[in-house]
């Protein structure tokens, strides 16, 4: 009888220890107790805050305003992996919020977990399209992965990039492309073999050109430039020479490059193509804007007659990149012939230098390219057709369709 009232006893303190604790885990308002919270938390007092907002959670653990707060303190005090566990309890039911989306990719970003950060906002994107404030912390984050991924961090993960950069200095590139017509001309073939090599200064191109037209053979011998003049600044210049009738003698270039603020890049120079009877000189300019995955440029031609109109041309190019910059696919519209690629012929066997720069042309070029499973390996295919005026039957217009493949290799 005695063992059976003293368990009887131990079971009611239990119990009643119990409805205490319960009570006493949290009776207050949550509203005004989140009120104190906040002004405590935005005092910069995390801790007390925090004892206050796990109280409110207690009883009422679907307080998605009370969560929210918690996880921004953990977040503030460099407890990301704390933070995100509170986030992500939120934005698996809620997923409409904005507010904690864009604090849960914020805490990725203090983190400098990027990757992270970038597959929140695209998730974010899902739930909430369009959004600009969203959209626009996405623009911010992948500028910062390409400007790591082309620029020297700090520590660690400096030394890393530091190491590949070691690793790939060089580059070695195959390409081959063929247009085939459907009046007139026979099938042309351009072909060309390149070396990149990553230097301190920016990169050097050599490169040979291979062309078969009108039944003729022909070489040209050339190199490109790029060097750094300083972080927001490089250049490009480019020599190219041949002694074949189907190349220009001497071809040259040179330009400019700007790195303006909202990943704007804008640029100015010219181009000098010297053939055995002509010379031609090109002035160009560019303007690019990285958003989001996507890239755009605009690059007009002017060139400058004496005797007749002043010849335009121009190409705008659109570009979707997806996991890096090796990986993208894109579509080139050119209106107005690019002398600086391609030569044509006469109906009397003459080749035709400048008279091109001022015929009618249309091209559509679309161009797919990725990394194999190694990501020293790229491929680029392109496919393209081209609606374009006959040189020697002004109005009388030919189509082209254009096939092409490009590997380069890393080491």
């Amino acid at each position: 009888m005695l063992y059976r009232n003293l368990a009887l006893g131990l079971f009611l303190v239990f119990f009643l220890q119990k409805g205490t604790t319960q009570e006493l885990a949290y009776q207050g308002n949550p509203d005004r107790s989140f009120f104190t919270a906040r002004d405590l938390a935005f005092g910069g007092q995390h801790s007390i805050a925090r004892d206050t907002l796990r109280l409110i959670l207690s009883r009422y653990p679907d307080y998605t305003d009370v969560r929210n707060l918690l996880a921004k303190t953990y977040s503030w005090d460099g407890n990301h992996t704390e933070a995100r566990k509170h986030f992500n309890k939120i934005t698996s039911v809620e997923r409409q919020n904005k507010e904690v989306w864009t604090a849960a990719i914020n805490n990725e970003i203090y983190a400098e977990n990027y990757s992270i950060a970038l597959g929140l906002a695209n998730k974010s994107l899902t739930y909430l399209k369009a959004d600009p404030d969203l959209q626009a912390l996405r623009t911010e984050i992948i500028k910062e992965i390409y400007k790591r991924q082309n620029s020297s961090d700090t520590g660690e993960a400096k030394e890393s990039k530091e190491t590949e950069a070691k690793s790939f200095k060089n580059r070695i590139g195959i390409i081959n492309s063929v247009d085939v017509f459907d009046i007139v001309y026979d099938p042309m073939i351009y072909s060309s073999a390149e070396y990149i090599r990553e230097t301190g200064i920016g990169k050097v191109i050599p490169r040979i050109n291979f062309s078969n037209r009108f039944n003729t053979n022909g070489l040209q011998y050339e190199i490109d430039l790029y060097p750094k003049i300083s972080k927001k600044f490089y250049a490009y210049a480019n020599y190219g020479y041949s002694n074949s009738e189907i190349f220009p003698n001497h071809r040259a270039a040179a330009e400019l490059y700007a790195n303006l603020p909202k990943a704007v890049e804008v640029s100015g120079g010219v181009r000098y193509l010297d053939f055995v009877t002509s010379r031609a000189l090109i002035y160009t300019a560019s303007a690019g804007l990285y958003s989001g995955n996507y890239y755009f440029s605009l690059r007009p031609y002017i060139t400058p007659r004496v005797d007749g109109p002043i010849g335009i041309s121009g190409s705008l190019l659109a570009r979707k990149y997806f996991q890096d910059r090796e990986n993208y696919f894109g579509i080139n519209l050119i209106l107005g012939y690019s002398p600086e690629i391609k030569q044509l012929i006469s109906a009397s066997d003459i080749i035709i230098a400048e008279t091109l720069l001022f015929v009618e042309s249309q091209q559509l070029l679309f161009e797919y390219q990725f990394t194999g499973k190694s990501v020293t390996n790229s491929y680029r295919a392109s496919l393209g057709i081209t609606r374009q005026e006959l040189v020697f039957e002004p109005g009388k217009y030919f189509l082209a369709i254009t096939a092409g493949f490009r590997y380069h290799t890393k080491f």
